[in-house]
C-alpha cells in the first residue's frame, strides 16, 4: 500500500467561528493581517477556507483570535481557488450533501 500524502492545515477561530484555511494560505501573512487590522482601529481581514470559499471578517481586536496548525490527509480539491468551490457547510467525508443547507449570511 502507497504513502498517503499529508498537508499542512491551518485553522483559525474568531470568536466562536471556526474556519479551515486552504492549503497553501500562507498563515504568517494571516497574522500580520490580522495584527494590521487591529492596530487600525479595525479593518476587513479576507482569507480563502477549505472549499474555496473566501471569508471577510471585520477584526478589531476585542474578538478572541485563535489560530491552529496540523497535519492532515491531503485534500487534491482543496487549491484555494475560489473559482472552484466545492462541498458544502456540512462536508465532512469529501461529498458535496451540505450544500443545499448552506445558508449564506445577510
Amino acid at each position: 500500500m502507497g504513502e498517503q500524502k499529508t498537508m499542512v492545515q491551518t485553522a483559525i477561530s474568531l470568536g466562536d467561528a471556526h474556519y479551515l484555511l486552504s492549503q497553501g494560505h500562507d498563515s504568517q501573512e494571516l497574522k500580520q493581517q490580522i495584527e494590521d487590522a487591529i492596530h487600525s482601529g479595525g479593518a476587513f481581514v479576507d482569507f480563502i477556507v477549505v472549499g474555496n470559499r473566501r471569508v471577510s471578517a471585520f477584526l478589531d481586536g476585542r474578538e478572541r483570535i485563535v489560530l491552529t496548525v496540523e497535519t492532515v490527509l491531503f485534500d487534491e480539491r482543496d487549491t484555494g481557488d475560489v473559482d472552484t468551490p466545492f462541498g458544502g457547510t456540512y462536508d465532512m467525508d469529501g461529498s458535496s450533501f451540505g450544500d443545499s443547507h448552506h445558508i449564506d449570511p445577510l
